[in-house]
């Protein structure tokens, strides 16, 4: 079992979430059931299922939900692509936020990898 709250990539996670938050609570009221909270939801996720995996009891579940959070952080990149192509979000603000969710996806990846290498699964 790992302190997921001294983990950087669950840390980062959080502060991007947060980031994420601000930003969407300028999108219009139309979107508050639709964009606005997949893009919440995905933001939250990642950070979430970081902390749920290194409560778990095995190696192997911990990569599992590092995989999940993977991929929450790429659905929250499409996301938010998809949020600039539609004008929700200016580019000014756009890229700050894909540049932290890319360094958060690559910390993920080797994390994951990481820990797979060192217990052998």
């Amino acid at each position: 079992m790992h302190s997921f709250k001294n983990l950087k990539i669950w840390q980062r996670s959080m502060e991007l979430a947060k980031l994420v938050y601000e930003t969407t609570a300028s999108f219009p009221s139309n979107e508050k059931y639709g964009l606005t909270s997949q893009i919440n939801r995905a933001a939250v996720s990642v950070p979430s299922n970081i902390a749920e995996g290194a409560g778990r009891n095995s190696t192997k579940e911990f990569a599992q939900f590092l995989s999940i959070a993977l991929g929450s952080a790429f659905e929250l990149e499409t996301q938010l692509l998809l949020a600039s192509s539609i004008g929700l979000i200016k580019e000014a603000s756009l890229y700050p936020l894909l540049g932290q969710l890319e360094q958060i996806q690559k910390m993920i990846h080797s994390f994951r990898s990481s820990i797979i290498k060192k217990s052998n699964i």
